[in-house]
């Protein structure tokens, strides 16, 4: 797909582009907000704009569609490109925004390479961009197809009719559509974006996984308070669900989105479903899919936690694993107690376990987390495709783990 003048450009300049793509999405967000300061109302995470996680996430797309690129120029990187097309439509991005982020991404890219930047080099660049634009808006035109919506008119209003801790600063809320009509079709794996107004006027979005069985009217996600660290603020949006959300109030959630699902196609094939923390979200999602379904799959379930009080929704995991015919669990905690009495201490090691032969792994936790258990499951067998995972916030892992 890309011409073979831009290929010789590109891989003669990636070197010095990808040293310097930090320093160019810094500008190129600081110049885009000034001049636009309305695309921080309910389109980029704030707080992801202050910690730096959505200026690596895009330096990091980039190098890694350019390389793509490179390695097989007449091939373009789809599937590379597929989780950031899920997470545009969660938002509800439109192609109209691709053509802004050009505009200032290449300005920023002048300022920082000056002289470097000739024409040919521009040219070379720009061809990677509309590449990487064009994948990108077909994916998202495809996906709002399929979810029955024009492209970005995904919001909809839902009643919470239900609110339950699960552990501490953890919430589940339990909504249904509030006009009455029918939910959505969802997968089980998939995340709604939430919409909601902060007290300065501005509209903030997280994405939250669906925590129970995407097959009927009611829809459930399970929040975890984030508290900043390290100098890091609060999750806003976080902490405003858990303190003032309550029964009968309405929350604005879009269409369902996310390509890490159950696979029906591949309906026989073992599970594996490996967690830590609030990652154990989508995969109870999945569990109770299967347990709606009465599969008989076999399912490892593999969960890692603090302690036994700190693991949200554990005692439904070991119910929906109960009603599985052949599906255990096995649990870690670094503060066991008698609640577990058989559960693992310390963190996961996966030394000794038996894994089903053929399993499709999924995985969602902390990126540390899961780069560890990665490499114990490529390290007993495992083929790295057939391992996928899920990232909450933006992905910085995705050039790491494609091979």
């Amino acid at each position: 797909m890309l011409s073979a003048e831009s290929a010789s450009v590109v891989r003669a300049t990636l070197p010095a582009v990808a040293e310097a793509l930090d320093e160019i999405t810094s500008r190129f967000y600081g110049t885009m907000f000034h001049d636009r300061p309305e695309l921080l109302d309910g389109l980029f995470n704030r707080g992801n704009q202050a910690s730096g996680a959505q200026r690596r996430a895009l330096a990091g797309s980039i190098a890694a569609f350019a390389g793509a690129l490179l390695e097989h120029p007449d091939t373009r990187p789809d599937a590379l490109l597929e989780r950031i097309a899920h997470k545009h439509v969660s938002v509800g991005i439109t192609d109209d925004q691709y053509t802004i982020v050009h505009k200032y991404l290449f300005a920023a890219i002048a300022d920082v390479l000056g002289d470097a930047v000739t024409a040919e080099v521009a040219a070379a660049w720009d061809e990677v961009y509309w590449l990487m634009a064009g994948a990108l808006i077909g994916q998202e035109a495809r996906l709002y197809h399929e979810a029955g919506v024009s492209p970005g008119v995904i919001w909809r209003q839902w009643t919470v009719v239900g609110r339950r801790t699960e552990a501490p600063d953890v919430v589940s809320f339990v909504v249904r559509p509030a006009d009455g009509a029918a939910a959505p079709p969802a997968r089980a794996g998939q995340y709604v974006g939430v919409r909601v107004l902060m007290a300065d006027g501005v509209r903030q979005i997280r994405q939250y996984s669906l925590s129970s069985d995407p097959g009927g009217e009611l829809r459930r996600i399970t929040v975890k308070r984030v508290t900043g660290t390290d100098g890091a603020p609060d999750g806003e949006v976080s902490n405003l669900l858990l303190d003032d959300v309550c029964r009968g109030d309405e929350l604005t959630l879009s269409v369902p989105a996310g390509d890490v699902v159950l696979d029906d196609a591949d309906g026989a094939a073992p599970l594996v479903l490996v967690s830590a923390g609030i990652g154990c979200t989508p995969l109870t999602g999945m569990l109770a899919r299967l347990a709606a379904q009465g599969s008989t799959r076999q399912v490892l379930v593999l969960h890692a936690d603090r302690s036994p009080a700190e693991h949200a929704l554990r005692a439904e995991t070991r119910e929906l694993v109960g009603r599985l015919p052949d599906a255990r669990a096995v649990f870690w905690y670094e503060r066991p107690d008698p609640r577990e009495p058989a559960a693992r201490s310390g963190l996961m090691d996966l030394t000794g376990l038996e894994l089903p032969a053929g399993a499709a792994v999924f995985m969602c936790g902390a990126l540390p987390f899961m780069r560890g258990v990665r490499a114990q499951l490529l390290a007993a067998g495992v083929p790295a495709r057939r391992i996928r995972y899920e990232v909450f916030g933006p992905d910085l892992w995705q050039a790491d783990a494609t091979g």
